[in-house]
């Protein structure tokens, strides 16, 4: 059979279906030439069993047709020798899995689609070829190809119990609409549907016509396609929104979270994208992010009327709603363009084959790279996460920190530290499984810990650290951010994954292996910094260490002592694995940051230092500087607006040795004459749904309750779910919902809980504390 190149494209989307002729796999890719759709017929169900249990197998299944079971040239990391059990069917091999798991028979990757393993096993990471052959079955085969994708950004407007569309907003590059149910005027940019139904057969005729590979939109997936759904099933309309003729379909996977299956095109959340990429707000509402990113915000910005504004604007000023809905639109597609969040995804899908809409993977993309790999080494996975457990393994290093507000300190940080410890010291499951095997060369073998040894010849995982961290570096060299990241969060993921039973490699000997190497690499770090220097390492956290110069030393001298450091301890590390293990180093460790001044502030109710809580006056290399709040209440969002301010005032203050007495006891005074009432208010955000507090309500479930209470009084739906925000303040009748308070503020409340924590973390390091501050002033209140 000749194999002749026919298209090349990335790959979009996947299904995979059930066939006379066996399973077909389907999959849209996007091409130089718009969407093609690649089916490859045929084809069939694989898992595996033990060689030792196949009389069990056979004997559980010989009523079942339509399977066999086949020796092959592969084993478990266990050693035992492995068949292969293939199915004609996706429904079969469903009732293969039920029947043996029942039976108690062990299975191996039973939990990889069809779909997904024919491209992992071929190396397919986003780029694809297609290639004809004289039977007419396309072969597929890994490409560079780099796609040119197209985005829709969409977004509903909708009454307050989202039970009616009142509108539907589109933008792109191409594309600038709104589709507003009711009567009014059109123009090049509006459009006016008589009813709902006109409304969902005007967006299909659209999606047709602009085509496009990506719908984006924030909550997009539980609102928006949600209600789309909703409402296209109560009006009995098939909602077409894909590539063929196939119906919406929403769909709630097992972790809770929901999806949508569109043929040839994909949904991708704008909030759940950012958050994979590692960005961080206060808040992840479009109005905060908009503000964040791009300098501007909704149209409508009070969040409490906004969904009342909203029905107003339907009823009186529908142009004005119908611009709204745009800017909603665009303020997504700006945010996506301004965080580089569809090159993010794209470069995520070229490095482990995640499908582009997959959120989290990291336990996929591990697979991805590692399973093919593995077989081709005559391997497969053992029984899922069969890994030893019950060990005692901490998690990252946190140091006993030396509590004092101090001048010149240095923090230095090992680069990717655990990646680092993964490829020197060759951690690696298929490398364990080596390591442990009778009749090893104790010449190849590298100690791990809790009883693991790895061979540091037969290798997997270090190896795709290294090409990964290659990759990395010349991503850096040629300024793409999106790869960059995306390689940095794919490689720090390689230890969660390991130690995590979501994983199929789940064992704690690998994943103490990097802790616990991680706890020697600090401990050591720390003796040889205090032995060869004189310097004290006041504090260590997971990959850094924090070294005071003294509070003599000056600005020029901390920035040569810091390269001197790094320096030193490069070379003392590289010295040390070749002589211990014969082991090529690749920790690095590099001078990070200049604390000029710094504080380590103690625990509560206590004389020992913190840990994950500091703050520091930064040098920055251009001569400026920065503050830097670690853990403290300044980047704690559960606390006051007002709480937050203070501590950077007077920390700025503290750090530039200027008076900050009176800023204290003017806040305290402005607060007991009411004038700062705007920053007193909490947020906090719910965790599970409310009916679900019974034995503990907490301030803000409290408030939302009485919120909840009073829409229910009014026939309206709760604002509130999982993951939602409650604003309240505390008054003297308790917690009250921002915009429904009734009872005076507990102004007292705010001083011992808020003022007085923020001032007594820094205050006692200078002989001072709150209490003998402010005493004086409540006399006159």
């Amino acid at each position: 059979m000749s194999a002749l190149p026919e298209l090349t494209g990335f790959v979009l989307s996947r299904q995979q279906r059930d066939t006379r002729e066996g399973i077909e796999l389907s999959y849209w890719l996007s091409t130089d030439t718009g969407a093609q759709e690649v089916r490859i017929a045929g084809q069939k169900a694989v898992f595996f069993v033990r060689r030792s249990q196949t009389d069990q197998v056979e004997q559980l299944l010989q009523d079942l047709s339509g399977w066999t079971l086949t020796e092959l040239e592969l084993q478990d990391l266990t050693g035992e020798a492995v068949s292969a059990l293939y199915s004609q069917s996706l429904k079969l091999q469903r009732s293969l899995i039920e029947r043996l798991t029942q039976g108690g028979v062990a299975l191996l990757e039973e939990d990889i689609r069809p779909v997904d393993r024919y491209l992992m096993e071929r190396f397919i990471q986003g780029g694809v070829s297609v290639l004809s052959r004289s039977d007419a079955t396309p072969l597929l085969r890994p490409s560079d190809y780099s796609a040119q994708l197209r985005m829709l950004s969409i977004d509903l407007e909708t009454t307050l119990n989202a039970d009616r569309i009142h509108s539907i907003g589109l933008y792109g590059e191409g594309i600038r609409r709104v589709l507003m149910r009711g009567q009014g005027e059109d123009s090049d940019w509006l459009e006016f549907l008589p009813d709902e139904c006109a409304l969902l057969q005007r967006l299909m005729e659209l999606v047709r016509a602009f085509d496009p590979d990506i719908f984006i939109g924030w909550n997009v997936i539980d609102f928006d396609f949600k209600v789309l759904s909703q409402r296209a099933r109560a009006l009995g309309v098939k909602l077409c929104l894909g590539r063929d003729t196939s119906p919406l379909k929403l769909i709630d996977s097992a972790a809770g979270k929901g999806f949508v299956r569109l043929t040839g095109r994909l949904v991708v959340d704008g909030i759940d994208t950012l958050r994979g990429a590692t960005f961080s707000f206060e808040s992840f509402s479009l109005e905060h992010v908009a503000r964040v990113f791009l300098q501007r915000g909704k149209l409508v910005d009070k969040v409490d009327t906004r969904g009342e504004e909203i029905q107003r604007l339907f009823r009186e000023d529908p142009q004005a709603l119908a611009r709204y809905n745009l800017e909603d639109c665009v303020l997504v597609w700006d945010i996506f363009a301004k965080a580089q969040l569809l090159h993010y995804l794209v470069e995520r899908a070229r490095l482990t084959g995640l499908p582009l809409d997959k959120i989290g993977g990291s336990a996929a993309a591990f697979d991805n790279q590692y399973l093919p790999q593995l077989h081709r080494r005559g391997y497969v996975a053992s029984e899922y996460a069969s890994g030893q457990s019950g060990l005692s393994i901490p998690g990252g290093f946190v140091m006993e920190s030396v509590p004092g507000l101090y001048r010149q300190v240095l923090v230095l940080d090992f680069k990717s530290l655990y990646p680092s410890i993964i490829r020197t010291f060759c951690v690696d499951p298929y490398g364990m499984a080596r390591g442990l095997r009778e009749g090893a060369e104790p010449d190849d073998l590298v100690p791990g810990f809790n009883g693991a040894i790895f061979s540091r010849s037969q290798t997997i995982l270090p190896r795709i650290i290294e090409r990964l961290w290659q990759a990395r570096d010349e991503a850096k060299q040629a300024r793409n951010a999106p790869l960059s990241q995306a390689i940095k969060i794919i490689m720090n993921s390689f230890y969660g994954v390991l130690g995590s039973t979501v994983c199929r490699f789940f064992d704690q000997r690998l994943a103490g292996s990097i802790t616990l190497r991680g706890h020697e690499i600090l401990n050591r770090t720390r003796d040889e910094i205090e032995r060869r220097f004189g310097y004290k390492v006041i504090y260590g956290d997971t990959d850094s260490v924090f070294v005071w110069l003294g509070d003599s030393c000056s600005d020029a001298d901390a920035q040569r002592s810091g390269e001197a450091l790094a320096l030193h301890l490069n070379g003392w590390w590289q010295d040390q694995l070749m002589q211990r293990f014969g082991l090529e180093c690749h920790l690095e460790i590099e001078y990070e940051t200049h604390y000029h001044r710094f504080l380590m502030p103690r625990m509560r109710h206590s004389d020992k230092g913190s840990k994950k809580r500091y703050a520091g006056l930064k040098r920055l290399g251009d001569g400026g500087e920065e503050l830097v709040f670690k853990g403290l209440e300044n980047v704690r969002t559960d606390w006051t607006p007002l709480a937050r301010r203070l501590q950077l005032e007077l920390y700025e203050r503290v750090f530039h040795d200027q008076p900050y007495e009176d800023l204290i006891h003017d806040t305290v005074a402005r607060v007991l004459a009411g004038e700062l009432d705007e920053e007193l208010v909490y947020r906090k955000r719910l965790r599970r749904p409310l009916d679900q507090y019974q034995r503990n309500r907490p301030p803000h479930v409290q408030a939302a309750l009485k919120v909840e209470q009073e829409m229910q009084r009014q026939g309206r739906r709760s604002p509130f779910r999982p993951g939602s925000h409650v604003e309240y303040l505390i008054t003297l009748s308790g917690p009250e919902p921002l915009g429904w308070v009734r009872s005076p503020l507990d102004y007292q409340h705010y001083i011992d809980r808020q003022l007085k924590p923020v001032v007594d973390t820094l205050l006692p390091f200078l002989g001072q504390d709150f209490d003998g501050l402010v005493a004086p002033q409540f006399g006159l209140f």
